[in-house]
């Protein structure tokens, strides 16, 4: 009885209609939406760090991808060095720096250090 039940089902049941091309638009469309939220931005996001490499010069801020920040110190052909702290310089890839910030302005952007209370209560 087991071995007819999906025979009797099968006899009931419309044949497949339809072109075959109907079952490739769903994954035509997802390819698309996979696309235009992933692939396309991270490209964009690629041009524009190999954009900024390519227009480091000396003195720029620069942040590798381990996380290291430090001033652009000289730039060779496929390397750059970054002076990390006074008399520190490490040599990098182009490719591990991850963003770049141009030079600061005469005066410094830098965050000033706020007085402790303990130099407040001292003026």
């Amino acid at each position: 009885m087991t071995q007819v039940l999906p025979l009797i089902l099968a006899e009931g049941a419309p044949p497949p209609s339809g072109s075959p091309f109907d079952m490739f638009v769903p994954l035509i469309l997802i390819f698309g939406l996979m696309y235009f939220l992933m692939i396309r931005p991270q490209r964009q996001k690629q041009k524009a760090v190999q954009k900024q490499i390519s227009e480091m010069k000396t003195g720029d801020r620069a942040v590798t991808i381990g996380g290291i920040h430090g001033l652009v110190a000289n730039i060779k052909k496929s390397t750059v060095v970054l002076k990390v702290d006074d008399g520190t310089r490490i040599e990098f890839d182009k490719s591990a720096v991850a963003s770049i910030t141009k030079k600061d302005k005469p005066g410094g952007d830098e965050e000033k250090a706020e007085d402790s209370p303990a130099e407040e209560e001292k003026k």
